[in-house]
């Protein structure tokens, strides 16, 4: 080409939660039988829409409104519902024009970083989801600035660490929280997201607030919304339908403003996302048109009351499997559908495998794992062996080594027979030498 074509952070874009799909598909022409625990799709680990849910979208699709252009920033009437309800928690008020919306989440994050100046940057935890983190380093041409999650104290953060870090870093402008937390199913105590608050006060930064998992709590626990904490300091809310109904596939997600006028570069951005979907002109129709009509159904808060207590069991059944191997570092997850699972420090190495009885498979992993890190070995082999897909820690901008999985399997039997040969696993593995 006669010029580079690609800014430096092109290199920084990677998604290892799809990645390992790659190689599970090889494995999967060898004839190895595939238990997906790699993304939280709950569609593709058998949950079913209720009829009720399915009959208003039907009604719908009946509508010709459904087929065209909304309002730039969203269907008036969902913009409408959506900020009663954040209003009605008593905390920070916005209005209708405080609400704009994208083709999922994903579309929001890249559209955000993508208009900060390369030299803002926004701090996240870490282990860190890798949209996020992907897309901060991208539009900064650098690597993820992040603040360590601590696996020792139920994966809350380092407060320590993050107020070091934005003292001495004057490029931060922002915090990200991502409430609950994916990958570590972590939920905040609210005292924590009041001290993040504070410290977004004291150095003048806006808040980012990841809450796409906000209504899937579970075993008791309770995720606060950065409406009912934030007080006067500007933040955006980033909030979908992708997980809580679950409607993935309708790529439907929305940013709430909050205190956009307290300060004049934060109303200034907010500005400038506005003026970017205008220019996209909308983002699709349907999903918005139904979102009041499922969540301000009656039937709603059953179904999701019941869906929260299916997945809490699952991570009671989960834990009671997995915390007694001592050579991991485990904590029962309270919110979202994932658990990250660490191996303490030395107990992995070059030597482990796993007896993997189809031979291409066998072939095909031993190329795979010569160089990579140590938890990238140990998922390899335990997808050739047993063709359970799990994702390596590391590749979440982590130093530690471990994996995450899902909680999502609606099949009872399926889930234990995948998890009980799990711990199985581990055990051979921690056992072998190669």
């Amino acid at each position: 080409m006669r010029q580079p074509l690609l800014n430096e952070g092109a290199n920084e874009l990677s998604y290892e939660i799809r990645e390992i799909v790659k190689k599970a598909r090889i494995l999967e022409k060898y004839g190895v039988e595939i238990s997906w625990e790699n993304i939280g799709d709950p569609i593709q680990k058998n949950a079913h829409i209720p009829e009720w849910i399915k009959d208003i979208v039907v009604d719908l699709t009946r509508n010709d409104k459904s087929y065209g252009y909304c309002d730039s920033k969203g269907v008036l009437a969902t913009r409408e519902f959506l900020a009663e309800r954040t209003n009605e928690q008593g905390g920070v008020q916005i209005t209708v024009d405080d609400i704009l919306f994208f083709n999922g989440l994903g579309d929001a994050i890249a559209t955000l970083y993508q208009y900060l100046r390369p030299t803002a940057r926004v701090i996240g935890p870490s282990p860190a989801y890798s949209t996020h983190s992907s897309a901060e380093a991208a539009h900064a041409g650098n690597s993820p600035l992040t603040y360590r999650l601590d696996p020792e104290n139920h994966w809350y953060p380092d407060m320590e660490e993050l107020r070091n870090k934005v003292k001495y870093n004057p490029n931060i402008v922002a915090i990200l929280l991502i409430n609950p937390d994916n990958p570590t199913g972590m939920v905040y105590p609210k005292e924590i997201l009041e001290e993040i608050v504070e410290l977004a006060r004291e150095f003048k930064l806006f808040l980012i607030s990841d809450e796409i998992y906000n209504q899937i709590t579970y075993n008791g626990a309770i995720a606060y919304s950065l409406a009912e904490v934030i007080g006067d300091v500007p933040g955006i809310a980033m909030k979908g339908i992708s997980k809580e109904l679950p409607w993935p596939g309708s790529r439907c997600g929305w940013i709430e403003y909050y205190n956009r006028t307290a300060d004049p570069d934060f109303n200034q951005l907010c500005k400038v996302l506005d003026d970017a979907k205008m220019i996209e002109v909308c983002s699709t129709t349907l999903p918005q048109m139904a979102i009041p009509k499922i969540l301000g159904d009656p039937r709603y808060e059953t179904y999701r009351s019941d869906l929260n207590a299916k997945t809490g069991w699952r991570s009671r059944f989960i834990s009671e499997t997995l915390q007694d191997i001592p050579e991991l570092t485990f904590n029962p997850t309270f919110g979202a559908f994932y658990n990250t699972i660490i191996f303490k420090e030395g107990v992995l190495n070059h030597r482990q495998s796993l007896p993997i009885e189809n031979q291409e498979a066998k072939q095909k992993v031993e190329e795979w794992v010569d160089g990579v890190s140590l938890d990238f070995r140990f998922v390899y082999y335990l997808l050739a062996s047993t063709g359970i897909c799990v994702v390596p820690i590391s590749s979440f901008c982590s130093d530690l080594l471990g994996f995450r999985i899902t909680l999502l399997e609606e099949d009872e039997e399926l889930l234990k027979k995948t998890f009980t040969t799990l711990r199985d696993a581990i055990r051979t593995y921690l056992d072998s030498t190669k």
